[in-house]
This record gives C-alpha cells, structure tokens and sequence, in this order.
C-alpha cells in the first residue's frame, strides 16, 4: 500500500495515534514524565487567559482606557443613550455598557473624563 510522501510507516502511524488519544479525550497532558508537558506561563506574561476582552473598572485609567477605545471619534457632547448607543454599535463589552448604564440620563458628557468622574472613579478635573 503506497503512502505518498509520508514518511512514517503503517505501525508508527498507528503507534501515534494511540499515544495522542488521552491528550484529545482528556484535554490534559497524560504523561508521567513532566519534561514532556508545555511549559506553563511566567508571572510576567501578558494576560491572555481572560481573553481579548478586558474589564475594566479596577482603576480609574483601565475604565478610562476601554471607553477611550471604543468611544473614539464619538461626537461629544453626548448623553448617556448616546454613549450607550455607540458601545452597542461598536460590539463593546458587556460589562462596559454595564458601567456606562449607571450615568445619570438628563447629563451631558464632554469628554471620555467627564464620563469616568461621573462614574465616580476619576478625579473632578
């Protein structure tokens, strides 16, 4: 039986495919040896775990930062409906518009600052 241009035989094939069975139905490395797992991540590596979507909300400049980024060229001044409006529509966060929900509705926000001192977490410019 001809195998193209695989280099391995029928037997290693197969011996291969066995040993890579626990890893796909587990989910997890199986072997006994720990030279053979993958090195886990460093203390200092960036904080890919959580995804690509931040939350913020731990500090003042990190809620500043996301609303920054997805209100960016938004028209102020602008009321919370707006601000709510244009998150939907740029597929923020939940959690963002979550936070940006809290605004009080009659006031309105010149700048990405006045809507983080709204919120209570920056300081009154």
């Amino acid at each position: 039986m001809e195998r193209g241009s695989n280099r391995l035989n029928v037997h290693r094939d197969d011996e291969m495919k066995h040993e890579l069975q626990g890893l796909l139905r587990s989910g997890h490395p199986t072997r006994a040896e720990e030279w053979h797992d993958p090195e886990p991540g460093a203390d200092d590596d960036p904080e890919v775990a959580a995804g690509p979507v931040r939350r913020p909300g731990r500090s003042a400049e990190a809620l500043r930062y996301e609303l920054g980024r997805h209100l960016a060229r938004t028209p102020f001044p602008a009321k919370r409906r707006e601000l709510l409006r244009t998150l939907h529509e740029r597929h923020a966060p939940d959690v963002l518009v979550e936070i940006v929900g809290e605004l009080p509705t009659d006031e309105t926000y010149h700048n990405v600052q006045e809507v983080v001192t709204a919120l209570g977490r920056g300081t009154p410019a």
